[in-house]
């Protein structure tokens, strides 16, 4: 909402909002665009009287501004319909969809293109450094869309994604996610399929092979498919075609990774990158492709991906306090988790990794999750598990933290239950030591624990 406001006010309409809370980054973005909001809801808000009024899909009926805008009979539309018509029809849009990795491709595929002089309009529901901001509106035929599969608003509960008209769509993976609006994993893997359905026939298909769920779905597209997976050395799984594009002779290292892309049989070229982790190169190989779907030169791709910096809040290293380093992420599922523990691993090799974890979204609460939370966390040296947020919503569903930290402990981790930011600060600062590194992952604010933290340690004597 915060990038879509920051688009529309770049094409030359005045932009208000509101929001129950807005936190960094996004508070810090739409302070430097001059794009004022109010913090809470109130029919004041709606003065003076907008032309149009675009309604989040956090926001659902019973809330005072919304029941003001439908007693006022005033104009409401989605965001998802407003970039539609506003932004994405009449361009190319390369939208990226995806259970996982979708704000760091985007960023990435509007960066290359970029790179390669395409000139690309861009919406990322993060901030891409190489940009330093979320959005972009150009006059270029190109369009970079993050497809998110969330819903669309209370009053349009299909995911967001159907309303992107997508040209080039990447589908990274496909694992169950949003438990509070996909029933199953059967509802979750449909809204894909019909995502996929609505690529052109002279589009483009840019599917993850190593998702099962992608392979399945991807035999039904349209557009012709460029498959793409990481495991070099694995054969491809059975009743699996070889994906088209792979990465060989994979080179991890602390200040970033390396590896051969071959196409087909043919060497695309050698890759050089700053991410880490296996993720990246599964997010490298998706956005080669989809760059050579629009013909963008491979040599000045090679150069964007090079220089390709990162999105706010994905292995952002949020500063260093007597040598501790605090990292920020937003992972909240478990798979990302793990790939996010992996790649830290990878960034910091030899040192202490100690993570926090907010299980804050809906999915990330349910007590089915737990399993899948014990073996995400395996590869860190202590773990810190905060308290859930509105546990009052699942009905007996919800994750027991303390039976899971519990379940960390006896299989040998050192892990703590610990609720509340402020305990959690305390506890940190007693324990660091220097040159350890503390992964905080949360979807939300999680308090402000990144720099309170960052602040008593720097307080210390």
């Amino acid at each position: 909402m915060a990038s879509l406001a920051g688009l529309l006010k770049a094409a030359g309409h005045t932009v208000t909002g509101s929001d129950e809370n807005v936190y960094p980054p996004m508070s810090h973005e739409l302070e430097a665009l001059g794009i004022p909001y109010q913090t809470g809801f109130a029919s004041a808000n709606l003065e003076p009287r907008p032309d149009v009024v675009i309604v989040g899909n956090a926001i659902s009926r019973g809330n005072v501004e919304l029941e003001a805008v439908l007693n006022q009979k005033l104009r409401y539309t989605s965001a998802a319909a407003v970039i539609q018509e506003e932004f994405i029809r009449g361009r190319h849009s390369l939208a990226v969809a995806g259970t996982h990795g979708k704000t760091s491709m985007s960023s990435l595929l509007a960066w290359v293109l970029e790179s390669a002089g395409l000139d690309p309009a861009f919406l990322i529901g993060g901030v891409a450094e190489n940009f330093g901001r979320s959005f972009r509106l150009t006059d270029s035929k190109y369009f970079v869309i993050e497809a998110d599969e969330y819903d669309t608003a209370y009053f349009d509960k299909g995911p967001k994604m159907w309303h992107y008209l997508p040209d080039t769509a990447i589908v990274a993976n496909i694992e169950f996610d949003h438990a509070d609006i996909y029933r199953d994993a059967i509802a979750y893997n449909f809204a894909f399929a019909r995502f996929i359905n609505l690529i052109p026939g002279n589009g483009t298909l840019v599917a993850g092979w190593d998702s099962p769920t992608v392979r399945e779905l991807a035999a039904n597209s349209f557009a012709p498919v460029e498959s793409f997976a990481y495991s070099p050395d694995q054969p491809p799984a059975p009743g699996s075609a070889q994906p088209r594009w792979r990465a060989e002779n994979v080179r991890f290292a602390p200040g970033g990774t390396k590896f051969v892309v071959f196409h087909d049989d043919a060497e695309w070229g050698e890759v050089e990158s700053p991410l880490a982790g296996a993720f990246s190169v599964r997010n490298i190989l998706a956005v080669i492709a989809a760059a050579e779907s629009v013909g963008a030169d491979r040599q000045r791709v090679r150069e964007g991906l090079r220089t390709y910096k990162s999105v706010k809040r994905r292995m952002e290293v949020r500063g260093e306090a007597r040598g501790v380093t605090v990292l920020d992420d937003f992972a909240h599922h478990p798979t990302a988790i793990r790939e996010t523990i992996a790649a830290a691993r990878q960034r910091y090799p030899g040192r202490r990794l100690i993570t926090v974890y907010e299980p804050r979204s809906y999915t990330a609460q349910l007590r089915q999750f737990e399993d899948t939370y014990q073996a995400a966390f395996a590869d860190a040296d202590e773990i810190v598990l905060a308290g859930l947020f509105h546990p009052e919503r699942y009905a007996g569903n919800a994750m027991d933290p303390a039976g899971l930290v519990e379940r960390w402990r006896t299989a040998g981790k050192t892990a703590a239950y610990i609720p509340a930011v402020p305990d959690i600060v305390r506890a940190l600062e007693r324990t660091l030591r220097p040159a350890d590194v503390v992964l905080i992952m949360s979807n939300g604010g999680f308090g402000g624990l990144h720099e309170k933290l960052l602040s008593a340690l720097a307080a210390q004597r």
